[in-house]
């Protein structure tokens, strides 16, 4: 019994080493704004409300809705000086696209940052994943006009949530197998997904497996960073670029991607494809009591900690552009 118990606890500290460990400092409690980040805040909740509020649920049964937000990304990106381009497909008749900008480098290699804009049924997705389509468009604001040494390539996917979720309609699997057919070098995918709401509550978080849960905070005051395990070199060294800024505390894991939430979003869809992606998340379920619900609305979430999400991401991103 001795030597199975000390078996069990030796296998349970290897795989925290390999799996859950991450790089870098991690902190305690949010920093405070600096004048760039009070600036940001105010665009993410613009565009958050435009989303979540005027626009509402989107989605094909909701198709009126589901235009009128690709419009509204189309022209965000065109505000910023960007071009984007439809990547179209068929659903039930209909045509849905995927929404995206690049901003060519010197490397034909791509460092492709996205997130999802239907909400699912009967909720306004203020937070999932309107998000991160608002946090997308500020970071593509922010890169705008910059020289890059990797092509950054923006992308707003249409169809991840039911009944699309995982399967050959989502809209990120219609573009990651256009981007395989064609040779896209795709270096890293960050899918930026439900990231708006934090509670300094105890117990406020909660995990798909009680032993993972072992190993984390049980406040859901931070930011997440997720990946399966063929993507674990990148998700390291993103979760790193972020904790050097001590800006938020942030969690990170690598894990089969079999095990609830680690491949919910649109990083799944690149997997599938044999490109590395990750997800930064807020956890969703295992922390927003909102999550798919009409109470899905902008009120909910808290500015101040999403634009330190955005402000951190924007230097990983840049950071990241240097050393893939």
């Amino acid at each position: 019994m001795l030597v199975f118990i000390i078996s069990l606890t030796a296998a349970g500290s290897a795989a925290w080493w390999v799996f859950l460990k991450m790089p870098g400092k991690n902190i305690a409690n949010a920093a405070g704004l600096s004048a760039a980040e009070i600036n940001l805040r105010d665009e993410l909740i613009a565009d958050v409300r435009t989303l979540g509020a005027e626009i509402g649920e989107r989605n094909v049964p909701r198709y009126p809705q589901l235009k009128a937000a690709t419009d509204f990304i189309e022209s965000s990106f065109l505000r910023a000086g960007l071009q984007p381009r439809r990547d179209t497909y068929q659903v039930n008749g209909l045509s849905c696209d995927n929404i995206e900008v690049e901003i060519r480098g010197a490397s034909p290699q791509i460092v492709l940052i996205g997130a999802h804009y239907d909400s699912v049924f009967g909720a306004p997705g203020a937070n999932d994943n309107g998000s991160g389509v608002a946090a997308l468009l500020a970071l593509a604001r922010r890169f705008a006009g910059k020289h890059a040494e990797y092509t950054l390539r923006f992308v707003a996917f249409v169809n991840e949530e039911p009944p699309y979720f995982q399967t050959t309609q989502m809209g990120s699997f219609v573009y990651a197998g256009r981007c395989k057919a064609r040779g896209d070098q795709i270096s890293a995918m960050i899918s930026l997904e439900t990231i708006g709401y934090f509670s300094d509550a105890p117990r406020s978080q909660t995990y798909p497996i009680p032993a993972i849960g072992a190993f984390y905070p049980r406040t859901g005051n931070f930011i997440g960073f997720v990946a399966n395990l063929h993507s674990r070199a990148l998700l390291r060294r993103a979760i790193a670029l972020f904790r050097e800024q001590g800006k938020l505390p942030s969690e990170g894991a690598a894990l089969p991607s079999f095990i609830p939430g680690i491949a919910w979003s649109d990083q799944w869809s690149f997997w599938q494809h044999g490109y590395p992606g990750i997800m930064i998340t807020d956890t969703a379920p295992f922390r927003y009591p909102h999550y798919h619900a009409s109470t899905d609305t902008p009120d909910k979430l808290d500015y101040d900690r999403f634009a330190l999400v955005v402000s951190g991401m924007e230097k990983v991103i840049e950071e990241l552009d240097k050393s893939l």
